[in-house]
């Protein structure tokens, strides 16, 4: 009977500190936005806010105008991709990763819709070009796409017909939605028209294939999905097959870790999950300091391992949300430990640190150390603040 292979095990404290290094939150970061957010495969942006409070916990001197600065540019943007959900990408990566995508969590998604009967009747290739064309002329709102369409099938559900029009074609959010300090309500377009003729753009795929194909054929445009693996565990590893399954919304990448198995690091957890990784990626040792975090809502971070217990320890698992809304979180040595608050009035802002247990007179001199970093970029220089300690 063969014997089962044993890996170099890899505890919790060791793959928090990697994660940490991987996500730029052991030390602030020098990297510039664009390099930023392309290695961090994007930004969770279900929220307008938090894809620049995550910029401002992870790299050195960041403002917000920077990221602001690089959305009017339409060279990052806000777009449905990895595990259905809104993030901030990168052109590139908004083309590529939305197509790698569209085979999982958005044709899931789809797929729900088509099951409630609220798309009985709709063909779906005629819906995208119909949708395709009226985004072309103008951005449109979801409600307008619903009011366009619905004509066409009047006995359609409304919502199905635009969440349909959105997993469908590859929509970006166009701006001033998600800018710093102004935003404005949901417009898509597509992407092929936000960021120009991607043959000639570098939103293009490394092929330069157009990244706007009809629908149906997710492949056409997508990220290479080896590439993306190791993207992923450059960001996010060591990690397992399902981590990184839970982090895109793809199923069945086992064939494509045993692919590269061949060229990859292999450990195991303390459970004995074989965890994958980069040979030359950072595994600091997990007694590296890790100073406080004030991370927002949905941030990746806590959304990108099936087992998250690398960050979230077993008391505070469920603490960071209340029905369908995430809330900001802090870490303490480089773990959840409590939630913030920031409470944004004309003529102060109050920053608010609620942690889980006690924290020593340290911890707490550390956390409003962070706090102040934090305030002191994100908040308005005329305007005063406050950090109160909720314990």
């Amino acid at each position: 009977m063969a014997l089962k292979t044993t890996h170099p095990v890899l505890g919790a404290r060791a793959l928090n500190r990697a994660t940490l290094d991987r996500q730029l939150l052991l030390r602030p970061a020098s990297l510039g936005v664009t390099e930023a957010v392309e290695h961090l495969l994007g930004l969770q942006a279900q929220n307008t806010k938090p894809p620049y409070y995550a910029l401002a916990a992870r790299l050195d001197g960041f403002r917000p105008e920077q990221l602001s600065a690089l959305m009017e540019s339409r060279d990052v943007a806000r777009i449905v991709t990895m595990r259905s959900t809104v993030h901030t990408h990168t052109a590139r990566d908004a083309v590529a990763l939305r197509g790698l995508a569209q085979g999982g969590a958005i044709d899931r998604e789809l797929a729900i819709f088509v099951s409630r009967g609220g798309l009985d009747g709709v063909d779906l290739d005629r819906l995208a070009d119909l949708a395709r064309a009226l985004v072309a002329e103008r951005p449109r709102t979801p409600k307008e796409l619903r009011e366009e369409l619905l004509p066409e099938w009047p006995d359609a559900d409304p919502q199905s017909l635009s969440v349909a029009a959105r997993c469908l074609l590859p929509m970006v959010q166009v701006t001033p939605r998600g800018l710093w300090g102004r935003g404005g309500q949901v417009a898509l377009t597509t992407t092929d028209q936000w960021f120009g003729d991607p043959a000639g753009d570098p939103a293009g795929d490394p092929a330069g294939e157009p990244a706007d194909e009809p629908a149906g054929d997710p492949a056409d445009g997508a990220a290479d999905l080896d590439a993306t693996v190791l993207r992923y565990l450059g960001a996010f590893g060591p990690a397992s097959v399902k981590d990184m399954q839970t982090w895109c919304g793809l199923t069945k990448l086992g064939p494509v870790f045993e692919r590269l198995r061949p060229g990859l690091l292999v450990f195991q957890d303390e459970r004995g999950t074989e965890l994958f990784d980069l040979p030359d990626a950072p595994r600091p040792d997990e007694d590296t300091p890790a100073p406080p975090r004030f991370l927002p809502e949905f941030d990746n971070l806590l959304l990108s391992h099936a087992d998250r217990s690398r960050v979230v320890p077993a008391e505070a698992k469920g603490r960071t949300w209340t029905g369908n809304q995430a809330h900001r979180v802090f870490l303490l040595d480089g773990f959840l430990a409590g939630l913030w608050r920031l409470d944004e009035g004309k003529d102060r802002t109050t920053l608010t640190v609620e942690p889980f247990a006690h924290v020593t007179r340290a911890q707490r001199a550390a956390l409003t150390a962070e706090a102040e970093r934090t305030l002191r970029r994100m908040t308005p220089s005329d305007i005063p603040y406050e950090i109160v300690h909720a314990e």
